[in-house]
């Protein structure tokens, strides 16, 4: 597998009915971006998140800045 291929996973948590997200975080010190995507739609849509942003968003996630669902 090249390094630049998104190796997806989604979280232990994300047993929720299918309203997930994945994430592939191994292109983030190589090519500085986390990609993410809908998990049920895989040949969807990727949005390129810059890894500084992802890496604030998950900080923010696990202080509770967003409130809980």
């Amino acid at each position: 597998m090249k390094t630049d291929t998104p190796e997806w996973f989604k979280s232990s948590y994300s047993n929720n009915g299918g309203n997930c997200v994945e994430v592939a975080a191994n292109l983030a010190a190589s090519r500085g971006i986390v990609p993410v995507r809908d998990s049920k739609s895989v040949d969807g849509p990727i949005l390129a998140v810059p890894a500084a942003a992802f890496s604030a968003f998950v900080t923010g996630v696990r202080a509770g800045e967003f409130g809980a669902v």
